[in-house]
């Protein structure tokens, strides 16, 4: 009689049929969690949007030569800006600090694009920094125009 009952009792745990729990055990653990459902959000299809025609206005000769001019001129950050991505310098302050505008990120391809930090400013320094390996130091921060200013 006992080999009857674990040979139901191990066929129902192969085939999945697991015993259900008494009304008194609370439903927790990984057996008897209950599985939810996602929640009733659904995308829907009669909301398209066309980016033609606000990029078509937004991109203009005279915003990207501006940004044109921009790149290669020399900056001095008067902003209190802290940078942590530089390697064993926990982190920097770049108030005061100079550099040179190599990149400007608020034209993508033609088109404006909203870019929180748009001005990637090239920082180096020749003797490096305390801290570091010696050595010439070269990185980057992305500035807004209103941390830094222009110098002649």
């Amino acid at each position: 009689m006992s080999s009857t009952i674990s040979a139901a009792v191990n066929a129902s745990f192969l085939w999945g049929n697991l015993p259900s729990p008494p009304a008194s055990f609370p439903l927790r653990g990984p057996l008897w969690t209950r599985r939810r459902r996602p929640l009733g959000r659904s995308i829907s299809s009669d909301v398209t949007f066309t980016a033609t025609a606000i990029s078509a206005a937004a991109s203009s000769p005279a915003v990207e030569a501006e940004a044109a001019g921009w790149v290669g001129a020399r900056v001095r950050v008067t902003a209190p800006v802290k940078v942590y991505h530089i390697q064993k310098v926990p982190d920097l302050d770049l108030m005061g600090m100079e550099g040179v505008i190599k990149q400007y990120a608020g034209l993508w391809k033609g088109k404006r694009i909203s870019a929180n930090l748009p001005f990637k400013v090239e920082f180096v320094f020749p003797d490096g920094i305390q801290g570091r390996r010696p050595g010439p130091l070269k990185f980057f921060a992305h500035l807004k125009d209103d941390e830094f200013e222009f110098l002649a």
